[in-house]
């Protein structure tokens, strides 16, 4: 459903993207793996319209929107978890789940059960303000509301950073079984090799601007992948 096509993107004279290519199915987790300045975030930025590509075209359901503007994209179905997490600290556990409500029709405007099903936690936690979660729940909160939007595709930037392992494992579990549902496609960015091979249907190893392995989750070995995390 997403394809990204030898995108190049620079910040002002620095190349940052180097024809990268990647994609995202229906059904599947994609997997970006690499260290810090490689160029992860980056290439979220210019799928979410936030930084102009100079080179390349993004597709999303076979429509070019290379040249949309962010709203638009979320309009489409497309959906951020950014890393950090960038929950809005003063406002309660509800108020920032209804932020999700943005890009929706106005009879859409509700938070689906399904929510308070996948995160247990959050539903006792309607009234707290975010900043007082801990790093685990404001996570969970983070992919709650990108999931108010009803996406079709589903971004997770780097959300084990800075998690208690028990709270990763939770988050694994929603993320496989989000993927199992066949009606959303899963673009998970990460340095964490383990929790990543563990979900991965298929693996994009970046290095310096660039995919210097790809395929299949199964065909690559962790130390064909670690080899190029290593600094």
């Amino acid at each position: 459903m997403l394809r990204v096509e030898n995108i190049d993107l620079f910040y002002g004279a620095s190349h940052t993207l180097r024809g990268v290519s990647v994609s995202a199915e229906t059904g599947q987790i994609a997997c970006v793996l690499g260290r810090n300045g490689v160029g992860k975030t980056s290439l979220l930025r210019a799928i979410f319209g936030l930084q102009a590509i100079k080179g390349g075209k993004i597709f999303w359901q076979d429509e070019d929107i290379s040249a949309l503007k962010p709203h638009e994209r979320a309009r489409r179905g497309l959906a951020l978890v950014p890393q950090g997490r960038e929950i809005f600290a003063r406002l309660t556990v509800l108020e920032n789940l209804q932020t999700g409500f943005a890009p929706l029709a106005r009879e859409l405007r509700h938070i689906p059960d399904e929510i308070f099903t996948l995160f247990p936690v959050l539903k006792d936690m309607l009234s707290r303000r975010g900043g007082d979660l801990s790093g685990g729940q404001q996570q969970q909160l983070a992919i709650a509301r990108a999931l108010v939007t009803r996406p079709k595709l589903l971004v997770l930037d780097e959300p084990t950073e800075g998690i208690q392992p028990s709270i990763i494992k939770d988050i694994g579990r929603v993320i496989r079984m989000l993927a199992d549902r066949g009606d959303m496609a899963i673009l998970l960015v990460e340095q964490y090799l383990d929790f990543a091979q563990s979900l991965a249907d298929h693996i994009s190893v970046m290095d310096r601007g660039e995919v210097v392995l790809a395929g299949p989750a199964k065909s690559l070995t962790p130390e064909q992948v670690r080899k190029h995390l290593m600094v």
